[in-house]
């Protein structure tokens, strides 16, 4: 028999790295394989990039979706766990879409982050909609804008221990 996997969707938000955390613990727990996924697009859409296609810029923006994807796994756990079969993939295409159709059976699991308090969610929103498996939504942490805004403009150096 088959089980089905622990599908996380990361953005690099704090949403994304809570849902990374609860992933990697939902797996563990279930003996599921995961899988941790960046979805990207072009920029300028598929639309307006099928007009004029340039590989070099694809690949590009492919990159970047990649950098992303490291960099909160390193961010929420260090690595990928040893004890959980688990791989990173960045796939391009709408988010909810991707996400969807990775998590299409029904004995999978899609996991995504969410922020306190935001109303327009448009790939949360795809996701209750369209997804054939169980979805768990892991709540960022809730700070404070100002808080946030520090974040945002923070240096590695900020965060040296002095002394």
């Amino acid at each position: 028999m088959t089980r089905g996997r622990v599908v996380v969707g990361v953005s690099g938000s704090l949403g994304s790295l809570a849902a990374l955390r609860a992933a990697v613990d939902e797996a563990r727990n279930s003996g599921r394989a995961l899988v941790a996924v960046t979805a990207w697009e072009p920029p300028e859409g598929e639309i307006l990039y099928a007009r004029n296609p340039d590989s070099a810029w694809a690949a590009y923006h492919e990159g970047l979706a990649r950098q992303t994807l490291d960099r909160a796994v390193e961010e929420a756990l260090g690595a990928l766990p040893e004890d959980v079969a688990a791989r990173k993939l960045v796939v391009r295409g709408k988010a909810g879409r991707v996400l969807c159709a990775l998590a299409e059976r029904p004995d999978d699991l899609l996991v995504i982050g969410a922020r306190p308090g935001v109303r327009r969610a448009p790939v949360r929103r795809y996701i209750q909609q369209h997804a054939r498996s169980a979805v768990l939504t892991a709540p960022a942490p809730h700070l404070s804008r100002h808080t946030v805004r520090a974040l945002r403009h923070a240096r590695a150096e900020d965060f040296a221990l002095h002394g």
